[in-house]
């Protein structure tokens, strides 16, 4: 079942690469903050890197303005959200999550079946915005599209 408005995010662990890689439990993430959390089909890929990403480097500050934490997540590894972080020049402080074996996304109900491509399982393309670990806004996009995830969208709603 996929998570909806209203709905508590679930708690596991996730990674960073920070000093080796370090796991981080979503409680530590989301709870007692505002958080805006968007996920990306993948690291590197053509929409990821040149939209989705790269609009959230630029309205950082729009968030932290709005006392408005910031993370990325994708099905990829720490090392590969690292390195791809350092590529589209993130700021300190917006986290580049790695939930390299799905089990965030599963439990969210969001993965994509992306063997057609040879991505294996993925996550699917949305945004969410929580307060204390609750969903307030969730917009997730249609297959293929790049319309309503963006951090222009997230920050008009926040």
């Amino acid at each position: 079942m996929t998570i909806a408005v209203g709905g508590t995010l679930p708690n596991v662990t996730l990674n960073y690469l920070k000093d080796g890689v370090q796991a981080i439990n979503t409680d530590e993430i989301f709870k007692g903050k505002k958080v805006v959390l968007f996920s990306v089909p993948g690291a590197f890929t053509p929409t990821c890197s040149a939209k989705h990403l790269p609009g959230y480097v630029e309205k950082f500050a729009e968030f932290k303005n709005k006392n408005v934490d910031v993370a990325c997540i994708a099905v990829n590894d720490a090392f590969v959200m690292d390195a791809w972080s350092k590529n589209q020049h993130v700021p300190e402080g917006l986290w580049m999550l790695a939930d390299g074996n799905g089990v965030f996304t599963k439990a969210l109900g969001l993965e994509m079946d992306g063997t057609a491509f040879g991505l294996g399982m993925r996550g699917k393309r949305f945004a969410l915005y929580a307060d204390n670990g609750v969903v307030k806004v969730l917009h997730l996009e249609a297959p293929g599209e790049f319309k309503v995830s963006d951090a222009a969208s997230m920050l008009a709603v926040i």
